[in-house]
């Protein structure tokens, strides 16, 4: 009788899976398909078709797909080549408490491109993705004017802390904290506008409200100090390079595909003003599929604009990690990081660190997360294209996330994981 198996089945959705087939008839033409349906009802799906070996077996870890979503032996392709079915829908995990996401994988007997009613798979197994271990606390955050979500790991501690922001949608995103909750580490999930009664819209980024986010986690007695991290992503980028340039509670920083300059919104922070560089929307390009490419509306980083807006990285308190995918159609971001780190050494920092992605784009996630390369965000009139190409986006997102765990724990102490 034909076998599937997923290991484990029930796991954090950062973990790897091992899927097999065993008890096929060898050389047999078989479909791997994988499915789940989002919190907003929509549906995602992947395949990889493969020829079972002499022993009727198809082991993911060692077998090459022949085509599909993708090519070649990707032990973890039928999750980040998960694709939804309604075009430009991100993938987002909003209730990382309560639920996980459910994933379904199917075997079929032949080659599937689009699983029917009449194609009875020979075997199915469905599996559990959390985004908090077992143990791990939320804690919904609205003290002073600070907005967002502090997760805690299980146990006494203290804790390393971290702030986790997200960009220019707004609002508060928080499967990233959640896994680094359950790695060890107290996370601030911090939104900064269009959530709650925060503004709308991001007019000014006023460093006042991330100092007060800073020490609050703080003072928080099971979190560590006496200083922080910030991790950022797009904007969250650019503001977690300033808050490490002016703020002495963060200690070290991981700045994800962002400027290094103040673009669209001014910084204030006490008697300093570092002014925006504005965007160019007439400098947008639309793709064939009608999404916007916005590499260039905030101009040429060497362009003399931008030198009065440049985030004083040398003021930074600590180290700085900076992460970028070379495919970024965002941002120039791996020049934007060099030309910050060069900046850096002139003035005698030397703990900057670029890791760089080649064919990565700018949503680089968790290991696992489907890849994004095209996606709506809100008060934008068309999807916007985030480039990248699939498997080396996806090696970026594995690679990469494990050396954030490294370097948090290098620069803010040995972190306690959770386990499934």
């Amino acid at each position: 009788m034909v076998q599937l198996t997923v290991t484990p089945e029930r796991a954090l959705a950062d973990s790897p899976v091992w899927i097999r087939a065993l008890d096929l008839t060898p050389s047999q033409p078989v479909t791997l398909h994988s499915s789940l349906i989002d919190e907003k009802g929509v549906k995602f799906e992947a395949r990889a078709f493969y020829w079972a070996n002499e022993a009727g077996e198809v082991d993911v870890k060692e077998a090459s797909a022949v085509g599909g979503d993708y090519r070649g032996v990707c032990p973890m392709g039928l999750f980040w080549s998960l694709k939804p079915e309604k075009m430009f829908h991100r993938l987002i995990k909003r209730d990382v408490i309560g639920s996980p996401f459910h994933i379904q994988i199917s075997l079929f007997g032949s080659f599937v491109l689009m699983p029917s009613a009449k194609d009875t798979p020979l075997a199915t197994c469905s599996i559990e993705r959390w985004f908090v271990a077992p143990g791990v606390e939320r804690f919904q955050i609205k003290e002073g004017q600070v907005r967002g979500a502090l997760f805690l790991p299980p146990g006494p501690g203290p804790f390393p802390g971290v702030i986790d922001m997200f960009g220019g949608g707004g609002g508060l995103i928080e499967f990233r904290a959640g896994l680094l909750a359950s790695k060890g580490f107290a996370v601030l999930a911090l939104a900064y506008f269009a959530y709650q009664d925060l503004p709308q819209t991001l007019v000014e980024v006023r460093l006042e409200y991330f100092e007060e986010a800073a020490k609050l986690l703080l003072k928080h007695p099971k979190v560590r100090g006496p200083g922080l991290g910030v991790i950022g992503v797009s904007k969250g980028s650019e503001i977690a390079l300033a808050m490490a340039s002016f703020l002495e509670q963060i200690v070290a920083a991981i700045c994800i595909n962002g400027t290094t300059t103040m673009n669209g919104a001014p910084l204030r922070f006490r008697d300093i003003y570092i002014p925006a560089v504005r965007y160019y929307p007439e400098k947008y390009l639309i793709n064939s599929m009608g999404a916007l490419c916005g590499h260039h509306i905030v101009g040429d980083p060497l362009d003399e604009a931008h030198q009065d807006s440049v985030i004083p990285l040398e003021k930074a308190h600590g180290p700085v990690l900076f992460v970028v995918g070379e495919d970024d159609n965002a941002f120039s971001s791996k020049l934007f990081a060099e030309l910050a780190i060069a900046r850096a050494k002139k003035y005698g920092k030397n703990n900057c660190t670029l890791l760089s992605y080649p064919k990565a784009g700018h949503l680089i996630e968790p290991p696992g997360s489907p890849v994004c390369m095209c996606s709506w965000i809100p008060r934008t009139p068309k999807p916007t294209q985030w480039g990248g190409e699939m498997e080396p986006h996806a090696k970026a997102q594995e690679h990469s996330w494990k050396e954030i765990q490294k370097f948090l724990e290098l620069h803010l102490g040995s972190a306690g994981s959770s386990n499934m």
